[in-house]
């Protein structure tokens, strides 16, 4: 018998213009669903900073503007989180990107290296422009390391 009524919660925040890391957010809450994790999925606009602290997991998902850097869109976000500072809240980050810039993903690599030191990151996943039948897989594994 369960002695509280507390259940985790798993929020997947993205961002997306061409819909590539639109498609490989819907993918991961697949994968979330099929492991019978309940799952709520915000485009970065629709959610609400002030319930970041109620989640116990966040999947972050990006697309990479200009020379790597962050899209605008995604700043709060990234500052709510640092600013949060919460080891023990379990993320993710992934994105969709081109090869053909000078730097792959690099969103995703900004997001990463400040959650790594901010909370608990599980992982990080980049997928070269629209995501593939084979990276249903790469989100199954993402979604197999969240506790």
């Amino acid at each position: 018998m369960a002695l509280t009524s507390y259940k985790p919660r798993t929020a997947i925040v993205y961002t997306s213009v061409t819909g590539n890391t639109e498609h490989l957010a819907e993918m991961l809450q697949t994968a979330l669903l099929n492991q019978g994790i309940p799952v709520e999925l915000y485009r970065v606009e629709e959610f609400l900073l002030d319930e970041l602290p109620y989640f116990a997991q966040v999947l972050i998902g990006t697309y990479t503007w200009g020379s790597g850097e962050i899209p605008k869109e995604m700043y709060g976000l990234y500052q709510a989180i640092e600013q949060l500072g919460n080891k023990e809240l379990q993320t993710a980050v992934f994105g969709t990107g081109d090869r053909f810039f000078a730097e792959f993903c690099g969103a995703v690599d900004r997001f990463r290296d400040m959650l790594y030191v901010k909370t608990l990151l599980i992982a990080s996943l980049k997928v070269e422009l629209m995501p593939q039948p084979k990276d249903v897989i790469r989100c199954e594994k993402l979604v197999a390391l969240l506790k």
